[in-house]
């Protein structure tokens, strides 16, 4: 009997298909494609949206227009895998602070803040502002946006299980918060406000999002 059911074990591993390691041609294409993305996030960066071109991607990643075109059929593909990539990094930085065992809410508040300050922060920001009046750009935009603010939502409130009686709330403080940072570090970007009001603000958005948290909430005064 025993060794009936080692032989069906074995026969179903078989049967499993087998694990392909990658190739050296799939880890170059990996890292070509790797390549075009971030020099398209550069010459954003230092050009703008407008004034970013293809054949500048190009250049500025030191590859032909031709080994662009075999990784990207056009440039729609490629702004589409530099949002994708955007999105990924945030994400990324969100779950590096989820792995430390400092959840508070001034830690992710500072940890929100330094990513906003950073040349992807740019980059997309150079994207959001060009789909105003870009209306291809705008279809690829908005529905990564979305799958990104539902993604980060989703592990912010892992992070705090007392969010969890109240997602109106939490929905709340993720959107205050998201909206303050990205405000303050654009107009830090344009000169609107000066830098000597940046450590009052986060402390003041700390404060709300503490008055918005179940358990931290004040109680109201008696009457």
């Amino acid at each position: 009997m025993a060794r009936g059911s080692a032989k069906a074990g074995l026969a179903q591993r078989s049967a499993l298909p087998p694990r392909i390691a990658p190739t050296l041609k799939s880890l170059k294409s990996a890292q070509t494609r790797a390549k075009m993305i971030e020099a398209t996030i550069s010459c954003i960066v230092l050009r703008g949206y407008a004034n970013t071109t293809t054949p500048m991607v190009a250049a500025e990643a030191r590859l032909s227009r031709g080994a662009m075109l075999h990784h990207f059929e056009n440039g729609a593909g490629l702004i589409k895998a530099v949002i994708v990539e955007l999105h990924e990094e945030r994400l990324r930085a969100f779950l590096r602070e989820a792995e430390t065992d400092n959840h508070d809410t001034a830690t992710l508040v500072r940890s929100y803040w330094k990513q906003v300050q950073k040349p992807a922060f740019i980059a997309f920001h150079e994207l959001v502002m060009a789909a105003r009046s870009n209306a291809d750009l705008a279809r690829i935009l908005k529905p990564l946006q979305i799958e990104f603010r539902e993604r980060f939502n989703q592990q912010a409130v892992q992070l705090f299980p007392a969010w969890h009686a109240d997602r109106r709330g939490f929905d709340l403080a993720m959107a205050l918060s998201q909206t303050m940072l990205e405000g303050m570090a654009i107009q830090i970007l344009t000169g609107a406000i000066d830098s000597a009001m940046v450590e009052p603000l986060l402390t003041q958005l700390e404060q709300q999002i503490r008055d918005l948290t179940p358990g931290l909430r004040p109680k109201p005064a008696a009457s």
